[in-house]
């Protein structure tokens, strides 16, 4: 499942290079390109709150375009920053909320346009809830661990697979199968966050329980909780490393 993963991530690069090269070429700012994608994720998750989710899984699949944009023109132009980093994972946090948000408003909303089953408002504007705090949960844990010097890259579902799974499939499908598709991905979401989480939390568990390296950690850890944002620490040539 990795290496395909990996497969597709490169064939969307060679996809998206000709757009790159024209940013690279106008020496675009990367923060610039990180708003405007978060931009387009507002929009989205309005959108989502509409009912209009086919048009909203399109335009949320633009923002993916806007997610590497941004940290491969910070590379190339030599304009990778830390701020760049901390900005990009900040605004990424916008976007979930956004995006989360808006779906939790349509199933709230269930009464007035009953595009669903109406038995499925109710439990699903739970599900969505529990799953933005997981979702939540997946960024601080990892900016934490990365603040005690772990690296938590780990887990079943980070965020490129998230905006996937919430945008090709209701590009695709929207409401088919008396919206049954959506549910699935929402109760999909919801569920691989928390799993998410919990990976992150029993994998710093277990790296602080190795002796040597609880010995090397345990001193730099600061006193302040890290903030919740994701830390995207940049790779010595890049602006947010993904």
């Amino acid at each position: 499942m990795k290496s395909l993963w990996e497969a597709i991530i490169r064939g969307y690069l060679k996809v998206i290079a000709p757009v790159a090269d024209w940013m690279v070429r106008k020496r675009i700012n990367p923060n610039t390109i990180t708003t405007v994608g978060t931009i387009c994720s507002v929009i989205a998750g309005a959108i989502f709150a509409a009912g209009h989710i086919r048009t909203a899984g399109w335009v949320l699949g633009l923002t993916a375009l806007f997610d590497v944009l941004d940290g491969t023109v910070a590379r190339r132009t030599g304009r990778s920053t830390v701020f760049g980093a901390f900005y990009d994972s900040t605004l990424d946090r916008v976007a979930d909320g956004a995006l989360l948000g808006g779906l939790t408003i349509f199933f709230a909303r269930n009464d007035v346009h009953q595009a669903i089953p109406h038995s499925m408002g109710t439990p699903m504007v739970a599900v969505l809830i529990l799953g933005s705090i997981g979702t939540f949960l997946t960024s601080y844990t990892r900016a934490r661990a990365e603040s005690l010097g772990i690296d938590a890259k780990v887990g079943m579902l980070q965020r490129p697979e998230r905006v996937t799974l919430l945008s090709a499939p209701q590009a695709f499908f929207g409401l088919a199968l008396n919206g049954w598709v959506l549910i699935t991905i929402c109760v999909l979401l919801s569920v691989t966050a928390w799993i998410t989480a919990v990976q992150r939390i029993l994998y710093v568990y277990r790296v602080t329980n190795t002796p040597a390296l609880d010995a090397e950690v345990a001193p730099s850890a600061p006193v302040a909780p890290a903030a919740g944002a994701e830390a995207r620490r940049p790779a010595p040539a890049g602006q947010g490393a993904r």
